[in-house]
């Protein structure tokens, strides 16, 4: 990967569909946020057939030590760890160590007594929650496709996700295997496979992941991907004192993740989430992208079959899967969702629609960290920031400033 530039200076490579000139405004857009302290500082990448078209770095990784952003500057990911947990996950299913259809509790038997919580009015009004018995096992594929039932608990006041809330679910230095247990004794938000519902899936999904490699989460996640993808500095945990001075702030104003526990990577702990929890760069994050556009294959090695990664890929919870959408459904307007992250699967009811291609894969997180894979453009891009009020402003507008320049 060649070296970030600050100044604005790219070239666009033979064979790339882009207007330079309106690449550029990316560029203002950015300087703009920085200048008007909306934002410490961003670092974008925009690649076609394999070759950076656009690379650029704005304002700074920390206004307090001013140090400039580059591709080895450490981002928080939040939720973009998801993807990174589905695909080794995915890896696994290829190996035969796991099977979608398998049942939670196969391999974490206090799943078999899970409830659901239903909410239920009294004449006098007052909301009460029964637990019901699920009409069927949570599986791994609703763990993957966020339909288990499982949920957070610092977002929305249904009496489910209170009852997370106030279950001090994060208290102590617990590992995947107590969280797994905490979250087993919780209701479910709704029944097995019935509601696209956000949560601890995934968390969930890391704990069988522990149990059928016979290794930690971030081993299994080196072995099948991390290592083969040459994704070094991607972990869960920054510990060493060089490497802390590369951690990316957000702006001391606007630091506050609102994700239930916000998890200091310089402090190392047991848990390691697979939900929120790690950091990486753009120069190991654009690896993990580039295989995915590739489709599941990395400069000649196989991290995907072509079966498991179409059906990551391929939408799970459309029309006739039988799965509805919460209120909160974060792969939004024209999106479905694979088996991992979102699936564009028709422009959607804005007019004009948002920009982009049927079969687009993205994904973002807390920080604003964001990524858009267009396989029909054979296109990628990647956002890392540090900044979680702006976030969803400046993705809309990056996205359109991004579709813009590009010329069919």
């Amino acid at each position: 990967m060649p070296s970030v530039s600050a100044e604005g200076a790219f070239d666009i490579p033979a064979g790339a569909h882009f207007n330079q000139d309106k690449l550029a405004k990316v560029g203002e857009f950015f300087r703009n946020e920085v200048t008007i302290g909306k934002i410490p500082g961003a670092i974008l990448l925009i690649q076609q057939h394999g070759k950076p078209v656009y690379y650029e770095s704005f304002g700074v990784q920390d206004v307090v030590s001013k140090a400039p952003i580059t591709d080895q500057t450490i981002f928080r990911l939040f939720s973009m760890t998801k993807a990174i947990t589905s695909v080794t996950a995915m890896a696994l299913v290829d190996e035969g160590k796991l099977k979608l259809e398998d049942t939670v509790a196969k391999y974490i038997p206090s799943f078999a007594n899970v409830k659901v919580g239903v909410e239920k009015k009294a004449d006098d009004g007052k909301t009460t929650l029964e637990l019901v018995p699920p009409i069927r096992p949570p599986t791994v594929l609703d763990l993957m496709r966020q339909t288990s039932g499982i949920t957070y608990g610092f977002f929305g006041d249904s009496l489910v996700r209170k009852t997370y809330a106030t279950a001090n679910l994060y208290d102590g230095d617990f590992d995947l295997a107590e969280f797994a247990e905490r979250i087993a004794k919780l209701p479910l938000h709704n029944q097995p496979g019935s509601l696209w519902q956000y949560g601890h899936s995934t968390d969930v999904l890391a704990r069988i992941m522990e149990i059928v490699s016979g290794k930690s989460l971030l081993e299994v996640e080196r072995e099948k991907l991390l290592d083969p993808l040459g994704m070094k500095d991607t972990a869960f945990f920054v510990t060493d004192p060089e490497k802390q001075k590369l951690l990316a702030q957000p702006m001391p104003n606007d630091s506050n993740f609102r994700v239930g526990r916000e998890n200091d990577p310089t402090v190392s702990k047991k848990w390691q989430s697979a939900s929120g929890g790690m950091v990486s760069t753009m120069s190991d994050y654009a690896r993990f992208v580039q295989m995915l556009l590739d489709g599941g294959k990395f400069e000649g090695r196989t991290i995907l079959s072509p079966q498991a990664f179409k059906l990551m890929t391929t939408d799970q919870i459309g029309p006739g899967s039988g799965v509805g959408r919460d209120f909160f459904y974060f792969p939004g307007d024209g999106f479905g969702f694979g088996l991992g992250f979102a699936v564009r699967t028709d422009p959607g009811n804005a007019k004009p629609p948002p920009p982009g291609s049927l079969g687009e894969l993205k994904w973002d997180g807390a920080s604003g960290c964001y990524f858009v894979i267009d396989r029909k453009q054979d296109m990628f891009f990647v956002l890392l920031e540090q900044t979680p009020s702006e976030r969803q402003r400046i993705q809309r507008s990056v996205k359109l400033l991004i579709y813009e320049a590009l010329e069919n």
